[in-house]
């Protein structure tokens, strides 16, 4: 279940990442076709893969037989992330709907869109794998219900993304300048994140619930029973909810919210029904173990950290796939559109972060964590026997090895083994609350670390020079492709003139006027240049005014005129440079301060 949380934090960042080329792929009509060729061809070729397995059951142990029902699933969801980037990058479904004016002021809706289509696809494997998934695990579950309970429990990781996106798409909306000017600032957007972030977290589990349609316990003795031990632990909640998570027939429970006042314990009508009393009191004090370990606030710092990490690797992606020539070669080897391919690489560099980071980062954190709540039972009760025979009923009655691996748990022998070894050794549990503590000792100031190198890029000179470098590397490729196009050798010329490269920059800026003699903002930037330069071997006072002269002619802005007064005054003309710097003014106001200094150091030098 936890993987299909991966699945779609993966689409949405294919999605968000994915930079629309100019022009689409296919017309209309055969991006309609070849979308609904592929989707069913997906279709045959899910149900085949489930129907062969089938054809396996009498003959194949459960535990290979489990082992190829998972791999066949997480294999089908994969084609189906492949299938759906497919469908973003190479048939550009975005063409289809950019016309719509409502999905262009709010683009969430667009992305809400594209993660229907995904869901679709992912509906698609749950119907094909429902009748083996009950035959194998022995779960008598209806096929509607199998298949929304998977949605729905996934559906709440993108919830805060959906409100966080809706809300910022609202605000640009909205015709009012502060917030979108805050929200245009790198600083702006990281508080707005954490905020909603923080908000998120607290008040979340009250929407959560509700989504999943939990029910509250109906008084009586389970009810008492859990509400004892929590006020035995002191974890105050708002209250215990029955889960109905694949028609509630798992054998599990749960706890969400950071405050009391939203924050619920949820069990299954199995967990209920299946476990005995005291079975069920271990089973919520596991569960108390994570709200007194901390965890769920080490989730939100967690993903924090991921908004850190992100801060300040993506631009350093993006740089290392511009610099390298090996890429751009590539690029320009397969003759698609440049844009696209490098939003493909892009997104494979993003996807392959995020998942060595949730899958590996995250779930070393999530294995150590639940093993902490396990051997939490000790601070309640005197022995974790119930707890242990819990777990074997959890392998019977799913009939999944108990040795099986999980990403985001140790296997339930693992889980079983600990705990053995803590009921003859109790050293153990400290040592695990040891090893937890130094883990996330070390991954904070990995945060910090990082934090610094994410503050470096963004506001200092590291970031400064990366992003000249970069802007000069994509101007010098372009200009590979198209030497003759004199906005580029303008913009490489205003480039070296902020980096003082003066040679350089006097170089682009007249091959651009050898190019387009007739474009007054490179006469006028050359001009300056010529006219101000710092470097007085740079200076040409003459070729200065004749340029401006040119450019004035060209268009009467404000900063064209200065820039002729200014060639005026060097030159010796100051009668010319106070006219010409009158009629600047008069053009810059209201706001003319630095055109009044200009004529004021015109009019104080000598005749």
């Amino acid at each position: 279940m936890f993987r299909n949380y991966i699945y779609f934090i993966v689409v949405l960042l294919i999605f968000t990442t994915y930079q629309p080329s100019k022009e689409p792929n296919f017309t209309p009509s055969e991006t309609i076709l070849l979308f609904c060729g592929l989707t069913v061809f997906f279709a045959i070729i899910t149900r085949f893969q489930f129907q062969k397995l089938e054809r396996q059951l009498p003959q194949e142990s459960l535990y290979r037989l489990d082992h190829k029902f998972n791999a066949i699933v997480n294999r089908q969801a994969i084609l189906a992330i492949g299938l759906f980037a497919v469908n973003v990058y190479g048939l550009n479904l975005s063409f289809l709907l950019g016309r719509n004016l409502l999905l262009i002021k709010i683009p969430t809706l667009q992305a809400v869109l594209f993660l229907g289509l995904f869901i679709g696809y992912l509906t698609i494997v749950w119907f094909f794998s429902h009748k083996l998934y009950r035959q194998l695990y022995n779960i008598d579950i209806t096929k509607i219900s199998y298949i929304s309970s998977n949605i729905l429990f996934a559906i709440p990781i993108l919830l805060p993304w959906f409100f966080l996106s809706l809300i910022s798409d609202i605000i640009l909306a909205l015709p009012f300048q502060w917030p979108r000017q805050i929200l245009a600032t790198t600083e702006g957007q990281v508080v707005y994140f954490l905020l909603f972030l923080i908000a998120a977290a607290v008040f979340g589990p009250a929407l959560v619930q509700k989504f999943w349609g939990c029910k509250p316990l109906e008084t009586g003795p389970n009810r008492i029973r859990i509400d004892r031990i929590c006020r035995k632990a002191g974890v105050k909640f708002s209250n215990i909810l029955y889960w109905p998570i694949f028609g509630g027939r798992m054998i599990t429970a749960g706890v969400m919210g950071l405050t009391k006042k939203f924050r619920y314990i949820l069990v299954t009508d199995a967990l209920l029904r299946f476990l005995g009393p005291e079975e069920i009191d271990a089973v919520i004090a596991h569960e108390i173990g994570h709200v007194k370990k901390k965890h769920l606030v080490f989730y939100l710092f967690f993903f924090v950290g991921y908004l850190l990490l992100s801060y300040a690797v993506f631009d350093l992606i993006l740089f290392i796939i511009l610099y390298s020539d090996m890429t751009y070669r590539f690029v320009d080897s397969l003759g698609f559109q440049q844009n696209t391919v490098i939003s493909v690489i892009f997104s494979l560099f993003v996807i392959m972060m995020f998942l060595i980071y949730f899958r590996y980062i995250f779930g070393y954190f999530m294995r150590n964590f639940e093993r902490q709540a396990d051997t939490y039972v000790y601070h309640l009760f005197d022995n974790a026997g119930y707890l242990i025979t819990t777990l074997q009923k959890i392998a019977m009655t799913t009939g999944q090895p108990a040795d099986k691996p999980n990403w985001h748990h140790f296997s339930i022998a693992e889980r079983i083994d600990y705990l053995k070894k803590c009921e003859t050794d109790r050293s153990w549990i400290s040592r695990h609350d040891r090893k937890v503590k130094r883990s996330v000792a070390f991954y904070l100031v990995g945060l910090l670390v990082i934090g610094g190198i994410g503050y470096h890029l963004n506001f200092g000179e590291t970031g400064k020079f990366l992003n000249n470098r970069f802007f000069e590397t994509v101007l010098k490729r372009e200009l590979e492709r198209a030497p003759g196009n004199p906005k580029l050798h303008s913009m490489l010329g205003d480039l070296y003139f902020s980096k003082e490269k003066y040679p350089e920059a006097i170089s682009a800026y007249e091959q651009a006027i050898d190019l387009a003699p007739v474009r007054p903002q490179v006469l006028n930037n050359l001009a300056w240049l010529y006219a101000t330069c710092i470097d007085h071997r740079y200076r040409n006072p003459k070729r200065a005014l004749h340029l401006a002269q040119k450019a004035a002619s060209l268009e009467s802005s404000p900063h064209i005129l200065d820039t002729l007064a200014e060639c005026y005054f060097i030159n010796g003309y100051r009668k010319e440079a106070i006219e010409t710097g009158k009629q600047a003014l008069a053009l810059a106001k209201p706001d003319g301060r630095y055109f009044e200094e200009q004529l004021d150091k015109f009019r104080a030098a000598p005749p």
